[in-house]
């Protein structure tokens, strides 16, 4: 199978195995792509990046926009003026002039984008009874570029996924001892922490 947007490659994984044959690569790969959806669930975002995708937003005020994480700058801001439920985003802003995506130091720290706010005396229209998404933004949504701590906590993952289909139950066995398989991997959740989306009720 051919892994989907995973955080390691095959061959990551075999090198940290010490494994040279192809016999378990199916196996393998199951495990990466497992492993890799599993950090997107710890962590709240994706990792990869997507296809320039087009999504409908409330803004949250008349300034800012909170977006899902943008990759980079190629992003494109419409907005409908036509009132009612929109049917067509009419008019196109100018990054730059019109809005500037946040934080400032994104690329310098390697971070995505994830806030669009409005600038140069432009303000999102904005209705709220009922709510209506008067702005569409266009973007390459997620992380430009795989974090390396993320990529070795899926190779870690990975290994243990891959591992478990000798251990079903939790428990590995070692000749007349048996160890049982912690939840949740310390090191795993020390390198992925500081990419947790918290919620706030």
């Amino acid at each position: 199978m051919a892994i989907a947007n995973g955080y390691a490659t095959l061959a990551e994984v075999k090198a940290a195995l010490r494994l040279t044959d192809n016999v378990d690569d199916t196996l393998l790969e199951g495990a990466i792509e497992g492993a890799s959806r599993r950090i997107d669930g710890y962590c709240g975002r994706w990792f990869y990046k997507t296809a320039p995708t087009a999504i409908k937003i409330y803004p949250f005020d008349y300034y800012n926009i909170p977006v899902q994480d943008i990759a980079n700058t190629t992003v494109i801001v419409k907005v409908s003026t036509a009132g009612g439920t929109p049917t067509v985003y009419d008019q196109t802003w100018t990054q730059g002039t019109d809005y500037q995506l946040e934080p400032l130091d994104a690329g310098l720290n390697y971070r995505p984008y994830n806030r669009i706010v409005a600038i140069g005396g432009k303000t999102f229209p904005i209705q709220v009874t009922p709510n209506v998404a008067y702005c569409q933004v266009t973007a390459e949504w997620g992380w430009e570029a795989i974090p390396s701590d993320v990529r070795q906590a899926c190779i870690l993952l990975s290994i243990r996924g891959f591992a478990r289909y000798n251990a079903a139950l939790g428990i590995v066995g070692f000749n007349d001892m048996a160890i049982q398989v912690k939840a949740v991997d310390p090191d795993v959740r020390d390198m992925l922490n500081q990419y947790r989306l918290l919620a706030v009720a």
